[in-house]
């Protein structure tokens, strides 16, 4: 199957052709003929919140994000509010209880503000399932259609590190705004920053890391794309480890952290606290434009992770890096990393995190041929990490 054929309605909505979704997040060729569990792409971030009406206008108004669906009360559904906003290729669910046995309330008691849902477009959800079920997956929502006046989607979904699943979406069958109960709506709003998903980190506790990409490798059949232990990923204080797992053509793409032995307690540890166990830690936002993406969510009151003034005089980096397409000032101005490998560099930014709790955060990415993740940035980003945690009394 040739590439083009696997075009996802959102990347065709945003009217993303194949060269800006390689520059934008490193997709390769790849025939998913050969999958036994085909991946077309990301379908939905589905998140559960403490207020899903200000969350919503946090996203149309800060980042950008366009309002195009919602369920509620005014639709019929007694139970939640639900805000279905979309950037680029990107889509966001938002959800917040309403009814107060809500199991969302629930949920939000014990985890706070994050991601429960990293929902896949797939071509065949039964293959899929059929596929995840042989190889030991726990399916916690059968293949099962849903319709209305748009059509007919089939869905089903497979649990995966604490209470995060992966909802399998075919939405071939179907041109209604999200999914049938819900609604086309829309809002004024702001000018976006980005266009796409690059990736989604996953943190799991001491000891399952390997579990995980285990699971990914035989019930989906990711590949590993890298893996950063040791010095790799250590401060003079913390360390963590990370293997990174994907889909055959990179779209989908699951980096997954554990902790491991420090002098103190690292970012992974703080994080399963108050997180209440394994979860999404952060998702990687694609953009062509980093620069003018971090002035403009500066100004909309955004906070980013501060880098040091010695990370961009420091010669090794300097060396390393080569030309980039601004002077290294215009990065130092606005703290935004840069790493280089074999295939090219990469532009990056960290948000401090977005809710009460120390937990899930952006990043910003912006690709020029490099397939990594900013190896040679570690250092710098978990230093500056750190600083935050001793700040919050939590080092």
């Amino acid at each position: 199957m040739s590439i083009d054929q696997t075009l996802t309605g959102q990347e065709r909505l945003a009217e993303l052709d194949l060269d800006q979704l390689r520059r934008l997040v490193g997709l390769v060729e790849h025939d998913t003929d050969r999958d036994p569990f085909p991946v077309s792409g990301w379908d939905a971030v589905v998140w559960v919140v403490g207020n899903a009406t200000q969350a919503a206008a946090h996203f149309r108004l800060v980042w950008g994000m366009e309002l195009v669906a919602y369920s509620g009360p005014e639709t019929g559904n007694r139970d939640h509010h639900a805000y279905v906003l979309r950037s680029g290729a990107v889509r966001f669910v938002l959800q917040g209880g309403v009814d107060p046995d809500s199991p969302l309330l629930d949920h939000h008691r014990r985890h706070g503000d994050g991601v429960v849902d990293v929902a896949l477009e797939v071509p065949d959800v039964d293959r899929c399932v059929a596929h995840a079920r042989a190889q030991g997956a726990t399916v916690v929502r059968e293949p099962h259609d849903v319709s209305d006046e748009h059509g007919t989607v089939r869905l089903a979904a497979i649990a995966t590190y604490g209470r995060t699943r992966h909802t399998l979406v075919d939405r071939s069958r179907y041109t209604g705004p999200y999914l049938p109960g819900f609604v086309a709506r829309s809002a004024p709003g702001v000018p976006p920053v980005f266009q796409a998903l690059d990736h989604v980190v996953g943190n799991v506790e001491l000891g399952q890391m390997d579990r995980w990409v285990d699971f990914y490798h035989r019930v989906m059949g990711f590949t590993d794309m890298a893996e950063f232990v040791g010095a790799d990923i250590a401060t003079d204080y913390s360390a963590l480890m990370s293997k990174v797992v994907a889909s055959g053509d990179h779209r989908v793409k699951f980096p997954l952290n554990e902790p491991a032995a420090g002098r103190k307690r690292s970012q992974i540890d703080e994080y399963l606290q108050f997180h209440g166990g394994p979860g999404v830690q952060h998702l990687a936002l694609a953009t062509t434009d980093i620069l003018g993406a971090v002035d403009t969510l500066r100004a909309r009151g955004v906070e980013f992770l501060p880098t040091p003034d010695s990370y961009y005089s420091d010669p090794e980096l300097r060396a390393r890096i080569g030309e980039v397409r601004v002077p290294v000032e215009e990065l130092r101005s606005r703290g935004i990393l840069v790493d280089r490998d074999e295939d090219g560099y990469l532009l990056q930014i960290f948000t401090r995190p977005l809710g009460d709790r120390p937990t899930v955060f952006f990043e910003l990415i912006e690709r020029h041929g490099s397939l990594g993740f900013g190896i040679g940035n570690f250092r710098a980003l978990f230093e500056a990490i750190e600083r935050e945690q001793e700040r919050r009394g939590n080092f």
